[in-house]
């Protein structure tokens, strides 16, 4: 039977952006910026041909901070998902939380908004939005915050450290 597609409920893994799936740059929003992890589109791929659905969730603090407008952050993560579905690897859908505490923008200032990990609420939005169930669920993460999200969640994180991707998901699996 397909990990997918099972009974119980999609199986799913949640993806932190910036630190994972691409490089860290400080508030990457531009193409020049985007410089994809080594391993990534390996690494998604791997996780689609093992029947995960694969969902980005990252926090995106630039917008509040005035540094990119949310049209220029949802460009840049629609780009990632071409790149990345130019190499064969499918991203289901991507959750970012614009709201920050410092925000210079009133629109985007929130003093700890739900869906700022640590806290759950991408996490949380996208299995209810695609049927995912949690038990069958991972996340992996750069920062403390992405597996405090996760364990808030109720779901495994991982740290990535940075390296390949594809090889720390090949680890994870044992393969």
């Amino acid at each position: 039977m397909n990990v997918e597609t099972s009974p119980a409920g999609i199986a799913a893994v949640f993806l932190d952006r910036d630190g994972v799936l691409i490089e860290d740059s400080g508030y990457p929003h531009r193409e020049d910026q985007l410089i994809m992890m080594p391993g990534a589109a390996e690494a998604v791929r791997r996780l689609n041909t093992m029947g995960y659905v694969v969902i980005v969730v990252t926090n995106q603090s630039g917008v509040a901070r005035g540094l990119f407008s949310e049209d220029q952050m949802h460009a840049f993560n629609a780009l990632i998902v071409r790149r990345l579905a130019a190499k064969g690897a499918r991203i289901q859908a991507v959750y970012a939380c614009p709201f920050h505490n410092e925000a210079r923008d009133p629109a985007y200032f929130h003093p700890d908004h739900p869906d700022r990990k640590p806290n759950p609420g991408m996490i949380l939005k996208a299995a209810a939005d695609h049927g995912i169930d949690l038990k069958r669920a991972f996340m992996i993460g750069d920062q403390p915050s992405d597996i405090e999200a996760a364990r808030r969640a109720g779901i495994a994180g991982f740290r990535f450290e940075g390296g390949d991707l594809d090889r720390f998901v090949r680890d994870l699996f044992g393969d």
